[in-house]
């Protein structure tokens, strides 16, 4: 079940803008999309063939994050992550940005607010898993 506090505070996040977010905020997105995963057949789906290790690094606020999806699942925290598929870096705001649904990260890879060091194919899965779990988030996002 997706937890409801998360759900709103999450909503007002993305209502205030990319602009607004803390890093911090990272993890939030994340275990609300582990939580959406659990529920979403068409996110579960699309996790069940994957196994990638991603890892985030916030330019402007030395923030790092990692997410891991495999196996139907995803695992996520914070600092650096051992042999990461990808690697991308952004500042705070275009990272927030991607994770609230603003920003397209290939146009912004494409203008380079994004690099991506390792597996571009894996970085266009990510994408994907954002989109799904943003799509997702809409239609819960009405039921509060």
């Amino acid at each position: 079940m997706v937890d409801q506090a998360l759900l709103k505070e999450i909503k007002d996040k993305i209502d205030a803008g990319a602009a607004a977010a803390d890093p911090k905020d990272t993890l939030k997105v994340y275990e609300l999309f582990k939580q959406v995963a659990e529920e979403n057949e068409d996110l579960k789906e699309e996790l069940e063939d994957m196994d990638i290790t991603i890892q985030m690094n916030i330019t402007d606020k030395d923030a790092k994050f990692w997410l891991k999806a495999h196996d139907g699942t995803m695992e996520f925290g914070e600092g650096d992550v051992e042999n990461p598929s990808f690697t991308f870096s952004a500042t705070n705001e275009i990272a927030a940005g991607m994770l609230f649904g603003e920003v397209d990260a290939t146009s912004a890879y494409m203008a380079g607010d994004i690099t991506v060091e390792g597996n571009l194919q894996d970085a266009m899965a990510f994408q994907e898993i954002i989109e799904l779990a943003l799509e997702a988030l809409e239609d819960l996002f009405e039921d509060l």
